[in-house]
């Protein structure tokens, strides 16, 4: 849409003076007598909190959404396919009065003016559209509004922002004298597409007390509970002048100071004007389990806030480390859901990886009501694609970062066929159907002797990521990549073959079946290529079974008779994980689908050093990018939680059946029950709710299982099959 429908003759309008670092106040009037009802459409870059006759409208959130907002930062010798940025609208008839009613909006930073990513310099827009008897009328920015500095003196989106409090005045209400502020300029428009979304965005979800610690280094040492995003809330009682330091971190040492190692140098300051006030950080959020505050101050809570996307699941079973898995992945995932896109972290990087995002999306919709949130990072996807060779970045919306061809890029397929599977969607299929077939010519582009060999020129080329160092101790690595065993070529091309699996299903589905030989004959052909280039005919193996090899290969029916057996004995005689994000993901899936749950389950729930259970016993929170808990990096990841899927698939048993979507025809065939006793879980389907519940009692196992209306459904248990009707189902099987 342009701007025009939502803006009409408004005009984008800053600070006479500006530079990315700027932030200001802008501040208009308007009289709204008679007004039945005012709604306003408003954006300030990067962020923004608005304010109507000093109500603020928007508390604790980070708007707009990031998107690509609008050319100028696009990729080297790249075009990207889309420019859009999203209007949040808001219903202010509660906040008016009669006579002069003021707006402020409070804006800068954020990803507008992000780094090296800045598109342009701070500036907003608005306009109200007030209705009364006589008709529709608008306000809008001009130069008639007013603008003044703001008290953000320092400020990096990622670790910090500082407020200088000193000879600053509250601006945001009617009471402000504002005359002596200069005007507002016109500023550069946007060329750009307005929309509207119904995606999430951040909001307070919750407030956490707070326990004092001790003493730290130089202040107070205080902890939340929990590895969290958000901020606290700190009562300024410092004299002017005097300066309140806040530092982060997501660990505390051994001597219960913070661990300076895991703060990732995030911090808070404030320079006191000598009044008590209630001060938070207001245009970034922090990633933290534990602070200290270093001056005159006292933090009364500390405000989680992320996306507001609701848990639409329940898992429960007499096995701690699995309840501790699903509760901490979705916990860890609301960490990550920041801006209306999924992050690899909500600290050292914020960035929308198509690779985890891709990796954990099935696991999200099945636990999560994310439809709206993944249907927006789908177009951020979409948008992030190069006009000219199908290239899709690493990060969607686009920031340079590192990643691969296959487990990165294929995102463009897999994220629509899962919103597909869940909701059955079909359009969705449809809408992106083009970017899918241009991202597989890209990846022909990029292939030698039938193996997706490289990614655009400059760029990483990775395969999969995060494995456990074995060949190499620590101080000899010198880059993350030296830990993955795998070769990358193998793991992309296991990727092009899954996607153009994934695009035949889809051809079929939306009526594209001229496309289906293609990709059949294309997928046949880098088969050949994965067999002859890693196969070992005398062992069986590929890859000497490293790292999951095995099971990369027997997912796309590669080796022979002992390929997948010899993964089998090499984990159980491990013990543990040896596996990066996506060898984890797909090895505990190949054991689940052939038959092998209990070894699965051994898997997820060792206490080896590479596992769930090694987090848990060290007091963990939420899932670490690395398996070594020790590593520097972050320990906010959700990336290891994708398996969190295979819980209701398998262990629950709520599976769909083949070619079919939207939860409409399900089988209940719980695996690996002489695990346990008993074990409890719903998930949300688009018919409503499906529920199992199982326990055992002496050679019996008591079912309890709820079908959603116009469902059908089976439970296959014991080698025994039975009807299921709707609503609840209560069966004795032995």
């Amino acid at each position: 849409m342009k701007q025009e429908h939502f803006f009409k003759t408004a005009r984008w309008v800053g600070a006479p003076e500006r530079t990315s670092e700027t932030f200001s106040v802008l501040r208009g009037h308007f009289i709204a007598d008679g007004a039945r009802k005012a709604t306003l459409s408003v954006l300030g870059l990067g962020f923004f909190k608005c304010y109507i006759n000093g109500h603020c409208i928007n508390p604790d959130t980070f708007l707009p959404l990031s998107s690509d907002y609008e050319p100028g930062c696009d990729p080297k010798d790249e075009v990207l396919s889309g420019h859009r940025i999203y209007v949040p609208q808001f219903d202010i008839t509660p906040f008016l009065h009669g006579g002069d009613n003021v707006i402020a909006i409070h804006y800068g930073g954020g990803w507008y003016t992000f780094k090296n990513r800045i598109f342009g310099l701070p500036k907003a827009i608005y306009c109200i559209s007030a209705e009364t008897d006589s008709g529709t009328r608008y306000y809008v920015s001009d130069e008639n509004c007013r603008i003044g500095s703001s008290y953000i003196e320092d400020y990096l989106f990622v670790n910090h922002e500082t407020h200088n409090y000193n000879g600053w005045n509250t601006c945001f209400d009617t009471d402000f004298d504002d005359r002596q502020w200069a005007h507002a300029v016109f500023t550069e428009q946007l060329d750009t597409e307005y929309c509207t979304t119904d995606c999430p965005c951040d909001s307070l979800i919750e407030r956490l007390p707070l326990r004092k610690i001790g003493k730290g280094s130089e202040g107070v040492v205080y902890d939340c509970g929990q590895n969290t995003t958000g901020y606290p809330v700190l009562e300024i009682e410092a004299k002017a002048g005097e300066i309140i330091s806040v530092l982060f971190s997501e660990e505390l040492s051994s001597d219960q100071t913070i661990d300076l190692v895991h703060s990732h140098k995030q911090i808070f300051t404030i320079v006191s004007d000598g009044k008590n006030r209630l001060v938070q950080p207001e245009f970034t959020w922090y990633g933290f389990r534990c602070f200290e505050v270093i001056g005159k101050a006292t933090p009364k809570f500390v405000k989680v806030v992320h996306a507001d996307v609701p848990i639409s699941s329940a898992f429960e079973c007499d096995n701690e480390t699995l309840n501790w898995i699903y509760k901490t992945f979705l916990h860890t995932m609301h960490c990550n859901m920041h801006t209306g896109h999924p992050s690899d972290c909500p600290h050292l990087e914020r960035r929308g990886y198509t690779g985890d995002g891709q990796l954990t999306c099935h696991a999200v919709l099945t636990t999560m009501d994310a439809k709206a949130f993944y249907e927006k990072w789908l177009q951020d996807i979409a948008d992030s694609q190069d006009i000219l060779s199908g290239h899709i970045q690493y990060t969607a919306p686009y920031i340079r970062s590192g990643g691969g061809p296959g487990g990165w890029g294929c995102a463009i397929v897999e994220v629509p066929y899962q919103l597909y599977r869940h909701y059955g969607d079909t359009q969705i299929l449809d809408k992106y159907y083009g970017n899918m077939r241009r991202y597989i010519d890209y990846l022909e582009e990029h292939s030698e002797f039938g193996l997706v060999t490289s990614d655009k020129a400059g760029e990483w080329c990775l395969g999969d990521w995060c494995g456990p160092v074995i060949l190499y101790p620590e101080k000899d690595i010198a880059s993350h990549n030296q830990q993955v065993l795998l070769p990358a070529p193998m793991v992309n091309t296991y990727f092009m073959v899954k996607t153009l699996n994934r695009l035949c299903e889809i051809a079929q589905i939306i009526g594209k079946n001229e496309d289906i030989a293609e990709y059949k004959e294309k997928a046949k052909q880098r088969k050949k290529a994965i067999q002859a280039a890693y196969f070992n005919t005398f062992d069986g193996n590929f890859v000497m079974n490293v790292q999951g090899a095995n099971a990369f290969a027997a997912d796309l029916g590669l080796g022979d008779g002992k390929t997948y057996p010899n993964a089998v004995n090499y984990y159980r005689k491990l013990g543990h994980y040896d596996t990066g994000i996506f060898a984890t993901d797909i090895l505990t899936r190949i054991l689940f689908e052939h038959g092998d749950g209990e070894l699965a389950v051994d898997l997820l729930t060792s206490d080896g050093n590479q596992g769930f259970e090694h987090w848990r016993q060290n007091g963990a929170t939420t899932f670490h990018e690395y398996w070594d808990s020790n590593r520097s990096r972050s320990h906010n990841h959700p990336m290891f939680g994708a398996v969190v899927a295979y819980l209701f698939e398998y262990l629950l048993g709520i599976r769909q059946e083949p070619h079919t979507a939207g939860y409409r025809s399900l089988v209940i065939e719980p695996q690996a029950v002489s695990k346990f006793n008993r074990m409890s879980g719903n998930m949300k389907t688009p018919n409503g709710t499906v529920a199992v519940h199982y326990e055992k009692e002496c050679e019996a196992v008591n079912f309890k299982i709820i079908i959603p209306p116009e469902t059908e459904a089976v439970l296959r248990y014991a080698g025994k099959e039975f009807t299921l009707a709707e609503g609840e189902n209560n069966l004795t099987v032995r």
